[in-house]
């Protein structure tokens, strides 16, 4: 049966690519439409689908940094935000059973204040993988939605623990003395080295978390979220990540399939989600002008804002417990799958172009700002510079010592990574942080004199590209290169007018060629076995 459903789910997804939009609608909508030709989901299909949603959370712990929660947009935005949008949903629900609507006119004030808590949370897997598919973790809007996500999180903690009516243990007091194990992960990453025991390794760390965190009470998903954010900036960290993608989105598969599988759709639990649908706008704007009341830019508030819009499948999970509590009717669950399935339907294509979104209504919008922003969001000076180098990685860092030592140039280095900018710093290099895949990098960068030379050294190709877009619209005279791994990559920025791109496999064996036929070539043969 699982293969089955994976052929489905490829299929749809491969049809819903092709009219632009992201292929997890596709596997959304699969679910549905097996569940209505009377497919019964496999008992192993939960399972895989659980451990994709908790391998994701690890990943997005590999990039989490701890200060990303402290921050008041962060901790205050999410407290504000979710108890306005309780207190709203609540209120109209209510109003709609005023009204005498079919299952509204059920609900009593304490069910009316548990369906707006359910709604109230917004999807981490959905806002993950919108953020992960435009290349842009790193970006200031994700880490600002990544970091309100966990903070959702912590207060799903908090509900399933008073609703269980289950103490966690005494002993996760001890949790709190977690960070003290992070040298020691730091130094087994390093002794495992690379290939399968890498990712073995990445496995056993989000079964540890999942495992320890659940053995004391708490919700396992925290736990590979914080098993994950104790690797965060290592070394290792995004050699992990890079070999668990693949892994991630195949048992994601299995949890979009999961949600069109799981219920019976009925013509009652249709109508209920559809008229609370457009609370998705109210969510969006909600939370954008939060951050920018916290003094967020106008562009990233509303980034997060769109990334957060729709309902969570934490949702479904508020739903179970309502209804085993009895505090709603069964077919509420129905309404909740029905409801989040069709806000991950709404919400995707407008994360897929939200660029386009924002440039259309960007001055309206810009009004929300306030007039003293945060320091990472204030204006980024370059002066003039002779070269700019976007990614500095070991390629990078390469390109920029060779120009300054070899050539003389003025060179100015950009990464999204603080630490990484950090450290360059530190060793007398010209960094400064900034995330080029994002337009309001350029609205900050002010660059006095365009630089005679660019290169492109980061390594994601969906960075790549969107940067060498941003930069051209920015400077259509700038002579831009660029590092690819693939030929394919190549070409598609050779059609942006991107000369000369550099495929790094085929330049390194060139050059390791070239390299060995100087020594190796004119040298006299070995003579063989007599």
């Amino acid at each position: 049966m699982i293969p089955v459903l994976i052929t489905v789910a490829f299929l749809a997804g491969m049809i819903v690519r092709r009219i632009g939009l992201p292929p997890m609608v596709g596997f959304l909508l699969a679910g549905f439409a097996l569940n209505s030709a009377g497919v019964v989901a496999p008992p192993d299909l939960e399972g895989i689908a659980d451990f994709g949603v908790t391998l994701l959370l690890f990943t997005i712990g590999l990039k989490l940094k701890v200060k990303t929660l402290a921050s008041p947009e962060v901790w205050a935005g999410t407290t504000i935000h979710m108890l306005g949008t309780t207190a709203t949903i609540a209120t109209s629900v209510l109003a709609f059973g005023w009204l005498g609507i079919p299952l509204f006119n059920e609900l009593n004030i304490q069910s009316a204040l548990v369906l707006g808590f359910a709604l109230s949370f917004s999807s981490t897997v959905f806002a993950a993988k919108s953020f992960e598919q435009r290349a842009e973790l790193a970006t200031r809007h994700a880490t600002a939605a990544i970091g309100i996500l966990i903070m959702q999180d912590v207060i799903a903690v908090v509900f399933l623990t008073v609703s269980s009516g289950k103490t966690p243990s005494v002993w996760a007091f001890a949790l709190l003395a977690l960070p003290l194990l992070r040298p020691l992960m730091k130094s087994l990453m390093i002794r495992v080295g690379h290939g399968e025991l890498l990712l073995l390794f990445g496995f056993v760390m989000t079964f540890a978390g999942y495992g320890l965190f659940d053995s004391l009470g708490l919700k396992g998903d925290l736990g590979a979220i914080a098993f994950g954010m104790l690797m965060a900036g290592s070394p290792k960290a995004d050699e992990i990540s890079k070999v668990l993608f693949g892994f991630k989105d195949l048992f994601l598969v299995a949890f979009f399939l999961s949600i069109g599988l799981s219920e019976n759709i009925s013509l009652g639990a249709i109508g209920a989600a559809l008229l609370l649908l457009p609370f998705v706008v109210l969510k969006a704007a909600g939370y954008f002008g939060i951050l920018c009341g916290f003094r967020l830019r106008a562009r990233p508030a509303f980034l997060a804002g769109l990334g957060l819009a729709n309902f969570s499948e934490f949702g479904l999970i508020v739903g179970s417990v309502a209804v085993s509590s009895g505090w709603l009717a069964g077919e509420w669950l129905v309404a909740i799958a029905v409801l989040v399935a069709l806000s991950f339907v709404i919400a995707a294509p407008l994360n897929a172009f939200p660029y386009v979104l924002f440039d259309k209504i960007s001055g309206r919008l810009k009004r929300m700002e306030r007039r003293s922003l945060l320091p990472e969001d204030a204006p980024i000076s370059c002066g003039t510079p002779d070269a700019v180098v976007f990614g500095m990685g070991r390629v990078g860092s390469g390109v920029y010592d060779w120009l300054t030592r070899e050539k003389g140039l003025e060179v100015i280095g950009v990464d999204s990574c603080p630490e990484a900018v950090d450290a360059h710093c530190k060793t007398g290099r010209q960094v400064v942080l900034g995330d080029g895949t994002d337009q309001g990098f350029w609205e900050r960068v002010d660059l006095e004199a365009r630089p005679r030379m660019v290169f492109i050294a980061t390594q994601d190709f969906r960075a790549t590209h969107r940067i060498a877009d941003r930069l051209l619209s920015f400077n259509s005279k700038a002579t831009v290169t660029a590092l690819v791994h693939h030929s394919d990559q190549a070409e598609k920025l050779r059609e942006m007018g991107i000369r000369p791109v550099y495929d790094l496999y085929q330049e390194a064996g060139t050059a390791f060629a070239e390299e060995g036929w100087e020594t190796l070539g004119s040298a006299p043969p070995v003579p063989g076995p007599a």
